[in-house]
């Protein structure tokens, strides 16, 4: 599967944006999928997940109740609102298959197919 993110940019304080990562030669339907993020100097982390069955969801303590992730059949969407100055950074949306259709996977190391960064940027 190829996957390309896209919707970043530049947003003030308290602004919103919707990411995007579609996929080709394949369906969302048989991965986990992840958003990840990595600012300058920091190591890349899990913003959310969702599971292969798309029913449960994952999302990091530092951006719980303003990020939402979902899906439809070839799109997996990061809906991020309440945006602050400590959002910024390289967001990727990255794959992994698993077992369990379940199981929102937020272990970096299971995900093994990425797609390019795209930025986002909050200013103060």
């Amino acid at each position: 599967v190829q996957l390309q993110a896209s919707g970043g940019g530049l947003v003030q304080t308290g602004g919103s944006l919707r990411l995007s990562c579609s996929a080709s030669g394949d369906t969302f339907n048989n991965y986990a999928v992840g958003w990840f993020r990595q600012a300058p100097g920091k190591e890349r982390e899990v913003v959310a997940a969702l599971s292969r069955r798309g029913d449960f969801t994952y999302t990091v303590d530092s951006v719980k109740g303003r990020f939402t992730i979902s899906r439809n059949i070839d799109t997996v969407y990061l809906r991020m609102n309440s945006l602050k100055p400590e959002d910024t950074a390289v967001y990727y949306c990255a794959v992994a298959r698993g077992d369990n259709v379940h199981r929102p996977t937020r272990d970096i190391n299971e995900f093994d197919q990425w797609g390019q960064g795209t930025q986002v940027t909050v200013s103060s």
